[in-house]
């Protein structure tokens, strides 16, 4: 009895320790360059393969807010075709309930600006594939093929890629038209194209610019840059969207017949300058065009908010309410997520 106690304890512990130790959380990358206490050299020159060719492999993170929920936050009205400006109003109004995120859908063109998921690149000569922690992937054909003239369209494209000099340039076409640009909602049909252009400045940082043009949903092309870091010394861990998931049944669409109408003065009422006091000052601007009120947060660009009430908005879900003293000024602002709520409070 003593054994089988012993055994069945031991294949307890391995149940619980095995899992854990096989996700190499903590294990050093080959070949990366050290400083004296044993730490990655981030700023050591780029790597390169035996040809000469940059290296891009390691696993990358997007560290600018920016473009993740407003892919389009430099563009103007006028920029955005009709249609896609209705079609992404709507999906605001409708808290992007049927987001790639929400349905647990790949990201599409959304997983080239987007902030929330690691990618591992692996790079060969002739391809170089893009591993993403929800299980999807990418595929750069470097071997001189061209773009598919009349492609079946899918979620993640297809890509070919070329060097010119240390940059690497990713053509992509054949997007579904169900996927979206960024969490916001906007919009594209099957005929856009994205380029990207890669360059490794250093061991530890990325930069990434990403064009995209769709005549159909937009009047002019336009370019977008996120930088990206490295995540030494780890391992990308999958994330399984669907695994366990229970809340899109309860979503339901913003009735068109209930929307709410605030007047331009209070919406300029609310426009200012706010900074979350924490460890560190995050600046909140708020600023009003026409009868559309527009939240910045950490920098990350204009977003659109859709009023709840004469108070309340949403921001892709997230809550921003409007606080007045007793003589009716606004004094500050709290933003209401699942994470918590902060407090910004008004400077100017």
């Amino acid at each position: 009895m003593k054994h089988a106690t012993t055994a069945a304890l031991a294949i307890v512990t391995a149940s619980i320790t095995l899992p854990l130790a096989a996700q190499w959380l903590e294990h050093p990358t080959a070949g990366l360059p050290r400083t004296a206490d044993g730490r990655p050299d981030l700023t050591a020159s780029a790597p390169r393969l035996p040809d000469g060719t940059p290296d891009l492999s390691g696993i990358w993170h997007r560290t600018a807010l920016r473009y993740y929920n407003n892919v389009a936050a430099d563009l103007t009205s006028a920029d955005v075709q009709p249609w896609a400006d209705a079609l992404h109003r709507q999906r605001a109004a409708d808290f992007g309930k049927d987001s790639m995120e929400v349905r647990c859908l790949p990201l599409g063109p959304a997983a080239m600006t987007t902030p929330y998921f690691d990618i591992k690149f692996v790079q060969t000569p002739t391809l170089i594939v893009l591993l993403i922690d929800d299980l999807t992937y990418r595929q750069i054909h470097l071997d001189g093929r061209q773009l598919p003239v009349d492609p079946n369209p899918s979620w993640m494209g297809y890509s070919v890629g070329r060097w010119e000099g240390d940059t690497l340039i990713v053509e992509s076409n054949g997007f579904t038209d169900r996927s979206w640009l960024d969490y916001d909602g906007h919009p594209h049909t099957e005929a856009l194209r994205i380029v990207e252009r890669y360059r490794r400045v250093d061991v530890g940082h990325l930069d990434l610019e990403v064009t995209f043009e769709d005549p159909g949903a937009y009047t002019t092309p336009w370019t977008v840059s996120v930088p990206l870091e490295l995540f030494p010394d780890t391992e990308v861990l999958e994330f399984v969207c669907n695994e366990n998931e229970k809340s899109t049944v309860h979503m339901t669409s913003a009735p068109a017949n209930q929307a709410i109408t605030v007047a331009e003065a209070t919406l300029a009422s609310y426009a200012g300058d706010y900074e979350i006091l924490s460890d560190d000052v995050t600046p909140v601007v708020v600023s009003v065009a026409g009868d559309t009120l527009f939240l910045d947060f950490n920098k990350g660009g204009p977003e659109r908010l859709v009023p709840l009430s004469q108070t309340d908005f949403s921001l892709s879900g997230t809550v921003v309410h409007f606080v007045a003293a007793d003589r009716g000024a606004i004094t500050h602002l709290t933003i209401r997520s699942v994470e918590g709520e902060d407090t910004a409070v008004r400077k100017r």
